[in-house]
């Protein structure tokens, strides 16, 4: 597997992107990575440092007739999502991710790629170990948990860069320009339910997966199904025509994918099962139908379980399946100022219900802050009014777009040289830690951009190999062309 990667074009990316997949990278506990980080930047002879958090800052010296030229922090995110297919076996946490090639592209065996944003983190690997590139002065900032909580960019040493310009490298189509994005906080939403055992009944898991799911920002706009809603729409209409009682929710995983898998598990009477069941395939049917084009692997499946669970009563039940449904999921608001763009989005991306205990996990995104507070508390009035607690946490800025950019006309102008057509200039609707890190340092001047990166966040990503040549002949052009001091 490794020589098949390694032996792609650029070879030294490629060849960093291997080093760095073998490196487990969770989010929260990027222990090992930092450490690999680290300990490259120290065998290059540079100067490397660690801030309080976690976040690796490499410095490097301009080539020889650069020293007079801006300053350029190039930026990138440690941590990976993982994600699997359910049937898959594999630990994140204690080994590497498993790759490899489908003609342009770059996969992993039914887990995430971690290309999202490991090829960024492995182009600026490969700016710090080269001696054939010129470039100004470099700062590589590689931050710390971008996925679940933006904690690195949030707590970033407000003295540990000195840099003019920031390119961060986590935009995933080759011929944008990223000038702006959204910014998010997350939602929690809970209660404790009491429970009873009715020893009259016998249980079932109801599982929908095989959806598409994706990234919950880039891809919200595409109307993907999501396991969390689609699930609660057939568990609706089984409790308006029997006598079901819910046990169990397991759906989805990480606030930032759209989630690909739900199950419930509901306690019911063997007389019913055969029409329960029917009931279940009817309701099915028409989703099916629904997410032909979007989600076309998507599967129902029921199996009787052969021990027994406690239940919720029917009131409460009721009221959590109407909750679910009324809670807002998807695009909220497109943008006014920027046509084709998602301004406020929010994603269900997570229930849980065991032993009474529930907990749904949302993400809200927004580039407008007045419309994602009027989001958030359109979700929080849904919910406290029902009793139900609401917590907000990570909240953190969006990137508003500054179309004045100094390095913006640069890049604009070497793309165009370099490929004979015009760059996508762009905000997106992803959470990028631009916004926050400007924040701590106003006077940047801020891109982004990356190689193309198609399924981020769920097991279908895959990584162009084409556009990662492209992505890297524009680098290295870009930094020849950085404005002087």
């Amino acid at each position: 597997m490794s020589n098949e990667i390694r032996n792609l074009q650029p070879n030294v990316i490629w060849n960093n992107f291997c080093k760095l997949n073998a490196v487990p990278r969770p989010s929260k506990k990027e222990e090992k990575v930092i450490k690999f980080m680290h300990d490259f930047g120290v065998s290059l002879g540079l100067e490397t440092q660690i801030d309080k958090v976690g976040n690796v800052v490499i410095y490097k010296p301009a080539t020889v007739g650069m020293e007079n030229r801006k300053t350029v922090i190039l930026q990138s995110h440690l941590d990976m999502v993982h994600e699997k297919n359910n049937d898959v076996d594999f630990d994140f946490e204690k080994s590497g991710i498993q790759m490899y090639v489908d003609n342009d592209w770059v996969k992993a065996k039914g887990t995430t790629l971690g290309a999202d944003n490991g090829l960024g983190v492995a182009t600026i690997m490969s700016i710090l170990e080269s001696s054939d590139i010129s470039h100004p002065r470099i700062e590589a900032l590689f931050t710390i948990d971008e996925e679940t909580g933006m904690t690195g960019a949030l707590k970033l040493d407000k003295n540990i860069l000195k840099g003019d310009i920031l390119l961060n490298l986590d935009t995933e189509e080759d011929d944008e320009i990223g000038i702006g994005c959204a910014g998010g906080v997350d939602i929690t939403i809970s209660k404790t339910f009491d429970t009873t055992i009715n020893k009259n009944l016998s249980f079932i898991k109801i599982t929908l997966n095989g959806l598409s799911g994706g990234h919950s920002g880039m891809e919200i706009h595409k109307n993907l199904g999501n396991s969390n809603k689609l699930l609660n729409k057939i568990i609706n209409d089984l409790n308006n025509n029997f006598l079901v009682h819910i046990s169990e929710i397991d759906g989805g995983g990480l606030r930032n994918a759209i989630p690909r898998e739900s199950s419930f598990i509901l306690g019911i009477t063997d007389a019913e099962f055969k029409s329960i069941e029917t009931q279940s395939l009817n309701s099915f049917a028409v989703i099916k139908d629904q997410f032909l084009h979007t989600d076309p692997s998507i599967k129902l499946s029921i199996v009787k379980l052969d021990k027994d669970f406690k239940i919720i009563d029917r009131e409460n039940q009721t009221e959590l399946i109407k909750l679910i449904e009324n809670c807002p999921n998807g695009v909220y608001k497109m943008s006014d100022n920027i046509p084709g763009l998602v301004e406020t989005s929010n994603n269900i991306a997570n229930i849980s219900l065991k032993d009474g205990n529930l907990n749904i996990k949302c993400l809200t995104r927004s580039s407008d802050e007045d419309s994602k507070e009027e989001l958030k508390n359109i979700i929080k009035s849904l919910f406290i009014n029902k009793r139900y607690g609401v917590n907000f946490s990570g909240d953190y800025p969006g990137w508003q777009p500054d179309v004045n950019s100094e390095i913006l006309d640069k890049l604009v102008k070497v793309y165009q040289d370099l490929n004979n057509t015009e760059p996508n200039v762009a905000a997106c609707h992803a959470g990028l830690e631009c916004g926050i890190i400007g924040s701590h340092y106003p006077e940047l001047d801020m891109i982004s951009f990356g190689p193309t990166i198609r399924g981020a966040h769920s097991p279908d990503e895959r990584a162009s190999i084409k556009s990662t040549i492209k992505f890297w002949k524009f680098l290295k052009e870009v930094l020849l062309n950085i404005p002087l001091k």
